[in-house]
């Protein structure tokens, strides 16, 4: 059951993928979880490096889009002026909005890449459907909303003890 929640790359931060080898593999597309994955939850705007990324993300000749749990006016303050399509009010990790960022990016499940901070959401959810899935480290865990702080993270921390013992998760496992 547990292994549904286990990515198929995890990193520190969405700085340490390795764009060009998953562009060589045929991804065209990511769909990126918003809060604690780009920008802490509490983070109205884009970091300078996080800009020079999405730069990067878009010369390289990836189509993006943030697929976030939170309300419109949150996720549009932060993607409309980067010029970033995005799905708001999600209800991740249900199937129909990583479709509907597909459908906006033109994509299908094999060319697609999601990056989260959460097992229960980002990852459960891109898994469910096939998707290249990349878990990346929180960045600012104590901004994180009660539900999340208090159901999504004792469920991970479950998780991660049973596939721990299952020998199916391991600190080696994660680059960089």
């Amino acid at each position: 059951m547990f292994e549904m929640l286990i990515p198929k790359l995890r990193v520190n931060t969405v700085f340490d993928i390795n764009l060009e080898e998953l562009y060589e593999k045929g991804y065209r597309g990511i769909i990126t979880d918003l809060d604690n994955t780009l920008v802490g939850a509490k983070a109205p705007l884009a970091t300078p490096e996080l800009v020079a990324w999405f730069k990067k993300v878009k010369e390289m000749g990836f189509q993006l889009t943030i697929v976030s749990n939170n309300h419109l006016e949150r996720v549009s303050k932060f993607a409309t002026p980067l010029d970033i399509q995005y799905v708001h009010e999600a209800r991740k990790p249900s199937n129909l909005p990583f479709r509907k960022a597909m459908k906006m990016m033109n994509l299908t499940n094999e060319q697609t890449i999601v990056v989260g901070d959460q097992m229960l959401t980002d990852v459960y959810g891109g898994n469910r459907l096939g998707l290249f899935t990349v878990l990346v480290m929180p960045i600012a865990i104590n901004d994180e909303g009660r539900f999340t702080r208090w159901f999504n993270r004792r469920v991970e921390r479950i998780a991660l003890t049973r596939l721990r013992k299952q020998g199916l998760w391991t600190e080696e496992d994660k680059k960089s």
